[in-house]
């Protein structure tokens, strides 16, 4: 397998080439390739594991300095899932780089998400053994964290509770959510809410669903509150 269109496309050159492979090797393939020396990713998505924890745990303890241990852990949850690590892994094509046996690869082993969770965990392994937390960092910078200031996981936190309780502190103050538009076809759907108290629009939030909409836009009224004290 050649991994350079990889490496070029996320400006990292491996200086370990073999734990570069090993990060992308799947053990069926070592089982029907005992005549090589080759190695599997378990090992690498084991140190992955804890080191991507690491990462999106110090990300979210610097840049939300006013979220409580919960709020924090519950999003750590969402961002290190198998879901989010297969959305990360698919859209860095890393699919396309999985070494497979043949059986594994008949039964679309390369889309099975549990198995591409593993990779992309094995990859920040191979990583952080290559070149180091701090490199581990910059590529967590470029690919993880701008998905988490996009509000991609804010499923995981109610905003909306959020913002009622900040609001209950002024007994004068009325909130309301209102979806002003949905754009899209029905299997791509995308809707606007805006979120108004006292009939003053101070949130608009995107989303895939009203609910996701609303969450958002309970969202931007929170970080206008936060920025204003």
């Amino acid at each position: 397998m050649n991994f350079s269109p990889l490496q070029e496309e996320l400006g990292i050159q491996f200086n370990n080439q073999k734990l570069l492979t090993q990060a992308f090797t799947h053990s069926s393939y070592v089982n029907e390739h005992r005549n090589r020396m080759h190695h599997d990713n378990e090992r690498l998505e084991f140190l992955g594991d804890a080191v991507l924890e690491l990462g999106i745990s110090q990300y979210l303890y610097r840049t939300y300095p006013n979220k409580p241990e919960g709020e924090l852990t519950k999003l750590r949850a969402a961002i290190v899932c198998e879901p989010a690590l297969v959305k990360f892994a698919l859209s860095l094509q890393f699919d396309r780089y999985v070494l497979l046996g043949k059986g594994e690869e008949r039964t679309g082993g390369r889309k099975r998400p549990a198995l591409l969770a593993d990779v992309f965990e094995a990859f920040i392994g191979a990583l952080y053994l290559d070149q180091g937390f701090e490199t581990v960092v910059s590529f967590l910078h470029a690919h993880v964290y701008p998905k988490v200031k996009q509000g991609i996981f804010s499923h995981a936190l109610d905003y909306k509770s959020q913002l009622q309780e900040l609001i209950q502190q002024n007994k004068h103050a009325e909130i309301n959510y209102e979806i002003v538009a949905e754009n899209g076809p029905a299997h791509d759907r995308e809707f606007i809410a805006h979120v108004k108290i006292n009939k003053e629009v101070v949130g608009i939030g995107h989303g895939r669903t009203k609910k996701e909409s609303e969450q958002r836009a309970a969202k931007k009224a929170l970080d206008k509150q936060q920025n204003s004290i």
